[in-house]
């Protein structure tokens, strides 16, 4: 199999030393003349030489490239945000650099670190932080060695880092989605939890008992798991083989639920005949989901577009919050 052609190939065609072909096709600020320039090109096509825009950006002190640092990109939350921050990137002129900690809070500070090395020109962090304030501290005096350096970064989660950051509506989408329910004449209810210290499953949890005792309804039976599909399976799995009389299930993010609705499925129960099920974020993959999933959507791709904007901004920085919006579909029905 032929190997690809390299920039020394290309000089060699040309006749040019490898610094003249180096200045023409990765984008050097030095003149190269007319006759040389072209020379170049010319044995660059014939030898089906293509440039790896990446090393041409980090040659160039990163100045177009903006790095995103997401905790799992298998999940569709971080895959609809990674997609819309690379694609309004694109169409800026700037490479991202994505590196994924799998909810490893240390991952995610060394990131963070590489690419203030790298000099990228932006950050954007997207996920929860967690309840440990030593490491939050250390990332958030990380972020400011980077601001220091002449980087912006921008946040997906919590204000907690002291840069510009969305704040999404997690503990009133969570009440007002108690609120909904309850409307359907439920009230006997239990939360699929999430791991203990993320955040945003603390605030989303805070917020649907904060909803149903607003009511006057007792609290929710409390079921931790993993924050991913297996950690639903293995919570409603478990709630329903010790038998309940709860009559809706809340997974505190959606692929939490789609492995809850596998589990009752394959329990056999009857959804929402026996138990209505809800979850939280509004992922692109429920379009493929039966029954369709009661949820409260946040509007994940503007999430990722505005993050990039404001990275990119000059302005003071900034906090805004992201409202959510409760989505009744047929995973839930109306008791008589």
């Amino acid at each position: 199999m032929p190997r690809d052609a390299t920039l020394e190939d290309v000089a060699r065609r040309a006749g040019v030393s490898l610094a003249t072909a180096s200045r023409v096709l990765n984008g050097s600020t030095r003149q190269v003349g007319k006759v040389l320039r072209e020379r170049v090109q010319r044995a660059a096509t014939e030898l089906g030489y293509t440039t790896n825009r990446a090393a041409q950006a980090l040659a160039r002190s990163a100045s177009d490239v903006l790095g995103l640092v997401v905790h799992d990109l298998s999940d569709p939350y971080f895959a609809e945000i990674a997609n819309a921050v690379v694609r309004t990137a694109d169409a800026r002129g700037l490479t991202v650099m994505v590196g994924t900690t799998f909810r490893d809070p240390e991952a995610e500070i060394g990131y963070v670190a590489t690419l203030r090395a790298q000099r990228v020109r932006a950050i954007v962090l997207a996920g929860s932080r967690t309840d440990d304030e030593a490491v939050t501290l250390r990332l958030r005096t990380e972020l400011g060695r980077f601001a220091a350096s002449g980087g912006r970064a921008a946040v997906i989660g919590q204000d907690l880092l002291g840069v510009d950051t969305l704040v999404p509506a997690n503990r009133t989408g969570a009440r007002a989605l108690a609120v909904a329910l309850a409307g359907l004449g439920h009230t006997r209810f239990a939360v699929l939890s999430g791991p203990p210290g993320l955040v945003t499953a603390a605030d989303r949890l805070a917020g649907f008992a904060e909803g149903l005792a607003a009511l006057g309804l007792p609290p929710p039976r409390v079921v931790p798991g993993a924050f991913d599909r297996d950690g639903g399976y293995a919570a409603a799995a478990r709630l329903w083989s010790e038998g309940t009389d709860v009559t809706c299930l809340f997974a505190v993010n959606d692929v939490m639920a789609t492995g809850a609705l596998a589990a009752l499925r394959t329990a056999g129960a009857d959804v929402p005949g026996e138990i209505s099920v809800a979850g939280f974020d509004d992922i692109p993959t429920l379009r493929d989901l039966t029954p369709g999933l009661t949820t409260v959507r946040l509007p994940l791709a503007g999430m990722g577009r505005r993050a990039v904007e404001l990275a990119l901004g000059t302005e003071a920085v900034a906090t805004e919050s992201v409202a959510a919006e409760v989505v009744i579909r047929e995973s839930t029905r109306r008791l008589p």
